[in-house]
Order: C-alpha cells, then sequence, then structure tokens
C-alpha cells in the first residue's frame, strides 16, 4: 500500500508513520507537510533514511501541488490541520483556510485521481459539551464550540457529502485528547510536564475541573490503522482511551509522578467557551475492528515524562522564538490577551 499521509511532521502524524513503517512491510508512505510551527521533522530522524518513506514540502490548499504529491496513492490518511484551540480563538482565518478549505481541495483532488480509501482524522470535540455523565457515540449530534472544532466538523460534513453524493470512499476517525512523545508543549498535557520539570508554574484554566479523555498516541495510531485497514467506507469510528480525568487531577497527577510541589499550580482567566467534558463511546471499534486502547493511563504518563526527560534537545529546538512569544502572550499575561481580536483574514504570526 502506498500512503499519501498529510501533517505527517506533526504529532499523531509522526507517530503514525513511524508505527506504520515498523509494523508494515512493504508499505510506503508520502509524508505531505507545509511545515508549520507544529511541524517538525526532527519527530522523523529515525524513518528520514527508509526507502519506504518519501517526503513532500506542500500546502494542502494547493491544489496542483496535492496532486502531483498523492499521483498514485492506494490511500490517504489526512491528519494535516490546525489543531489548537485557543489559537483557532485569537487567530481563526487559518484554521479556517486550512481545516475546510484543506479539506476540500484534498477530497476533489483524490476524487479526481480515485484513490480508492481516504481516510479522515477528526476530533471528539465536534460533539460539543457534554452533560456531567455524558458520552458520544459515532451518531450524537454534531455541537462544536469553538472556531478550531466548528471547522473539524465542517470538514467533517463536507467527507460524509463525497460519500453520500460522490459514494467516494472516505472514513473518519474521531479521537479523544491524545499524549505521548513529539507533542508539541503547547497541548496541556506536554506543557504540565515540562514546566513541572523546568519548574515553571503549571497554568490551569479556571477552576481546573474540565473532564477529558486520555488516549496515549500509540493507541490512536492502532486504531487508525486497523480504521484504514478493516474501516467500512462511510462510516464514523470514535477512537478513546476510555479514562476521563479533570485536568486539576491530571496536573497533580503528574507533579506527583516528577516530585514537584502542589505550589506550582497557578489558576488563570478560562479559555472562552471552554468545554466542560469530552468523552467518547468505542462500542465501535471493539466489536468491527477488534481494537481497544492498550496502555494505562498511569503507565502512559509514566513513560511520556521519561521522554521529556530524556528529549531535551529535541524540547529545546521546538521552544523557540516564535513559541516563548506565544507562552508569554497567552499564559504569562493571559488577562490583557483574550481581550484582543485579529483581523480578518490574517495569518498566524507563528
Amino acid at each position: 500500500m502506498k500512503i499519501f499521509l498529510t501533517g505527517g511532521a506533526g504529532f499523531i502524524g509522526s507517530n503514525f508513520i513511524r508505527h506504520v513503517l515498523g509494523l508494515r512491510k512493504g508499505y510506503q508512505v508520502v509524508n505531505y507537510d507545509k511545515l508549520t510551527y507544529a511541524g517538525n521533522l526532527a519527530n522523523l530522524q529515525e524513518v528520514a533514511g527508509d526507502p519506504s518513506y518519501q517526503f513532500v514540502k506542500g500546502d494542502i490548499c494547493d491544489a496542483p501541488r496535492v496532486e502531483e504529491a498523492m499521483r498514485g496513492a492506494d490511500a490517504v490518511v489526512h491528519f494535516a490541520a490546525e489543531s489548537h484551540v485557543d489559537r483557532s480563538i485569537y487567530e481563526p482565518a487559518p484554521v479556517i483556510e486550512t481545516n475546510v478549505t484543506g479539506t476540500f481541495v484534498l477530497l476533489q483532488v483524490a476524487r479526481t485521481l480515485r484513490v480508492p480509501r481516504f481516510v479522515h482524522i477528526s476530533t471528539d470535540e465536534v460533539y460539543g459539551d457534554m452533560a456531567p455523565d455524558g458520552v458520544a457515540h459515532e451518531d450524537s449530534p454534531l455541537q462544536p464550540s469553538s472556531p478550531y472544532s466548528s471547522s473539524k466538523a465542517g470538514s467533517d460534513l463536507i467527507v460524509r457529502s463525497y460519500v453520500r453524493t460522490y459514494g467516494f470512499p472516505a472514513l473518519i476517525t474521531r479521537s479523544s485528547n491524545n499524549y505521548g512523545p513529539y507533542q508539541f508543549p503547547e497541548k496541556f498535557l506536554p506543557l504540565m510536564i515540562t514546566n513541572a520539570l523546568d519548574d515553571k508554574p503549571l497554568p490551569i484554566y479556571g477552576d481546573g475541573r474540565q473532564q477529558r479523555d486520555w488516549l496515549h498516541v500509540e493507541d490512536n495510531c492502532r486504531g487508525i490503522l486497523a480504521v484504514l485497514e478493516k474501516g467500512r467506507v462511510g462510516e464514523v469510528y470514535n477512537i478513546g482511551g476510555l479514562d476521563v480525568e479533570e485536568n486539576i487531577s491530571i496536573a497533580r497527577r503528574l507533579l506527583r509522578l516528577t516530585g514537584k510541589p502542589e505550589s506550582l499550580l497557578s489558576y488563570v482567566q478560562d479559555r472562552p467557551g471552554h468545554d466542560r467534558r469530552y468523552a467518547l463511546r468505542c462500542d465501535k471499534m471493539a466489536e468491527h475492528l477488534g481494537w481497544k486502547p492498550a496502555m494505562a493511563l498511569e503507565d502512559g504518563l509514566r513513560q511520556t515524562i521519561d521522554w521529556y526527560k530524556s528529549h531535551g534537545e529535541w524540547l529545546s529546538g521546538v521552544r523557540g522564538g516564535a513559541y516563548r512569544s506565544y507562552y508569554a502572550k497567552y499564559y504569562e499575561n493571559r488577562d490583557a490577551s483574550l481581550g484582543e481580536i485579529a483581523p480578518v483574514g490574517s495569518k498566524s504570526s507563528s
């Protein structure tokens, strides 16, 4: 199988490439990535010389470039996205362009080239805020709350429309909060871990009681591969860790695992429109594809902490000037920055 994969230099995409090339002999991967702030080819050093791997730099909104790189593919796995909720709130234009327009371009090109399989990677955030005991299944209504989750819901609907209207061979995965190696440190878990290791404050939004379902990236990669190889065209598959925890509980657990004091916890102004709970039912993955999460949360957290401890050079590389400016603006000076609005059509400065 020759896989055309978008966003492979990012967190989940790079983990998926290493997973596939390590597990499936005879598979080839073309990694198509724009290399924005969160795309890092250092994530793929160990496969860079693999003859089954090829990197192509490009924008998913550039149809001629996409067509050139996608030609001959047996499958598309579409990871590429602007994926940070806070960034989508402050600068929504790049998020809409990449997540909605980019997905449309990929669908059009893949349909023109008659690619036999298209897996669209989405998120549990499209289901929106849930009741305290609520759990979303694949047929739950889409009620996104942020520009990011709305853009992902929009791209999901475009994918499904292509299945219905054109008989296009697409499938969708919606995963819960991923964590693990190579995750860019603006996201909650790596931010908490790296700040704790550096004895810096851990910024906790609001009361910290937001509930999230935590999924180790290796479990997600196994699930995505199962969907790619065995999933039914037109179906949506939830992939969750089945371990829902409050953010404040996770932060305290990380402090315990790193041997740091709870005095590092720092409550900051909450995110606008912050969803209180995400949780998934994953019966379809278990019953139809034989998948279930294998990594216990405590084990996964320990492994992830150890990874960041042993990859200081990688961490220094991604914590460049753009990241430091972003961190100072939206965490250290959060009250002031929340009032700022990016002009329509503006591009991210990162």
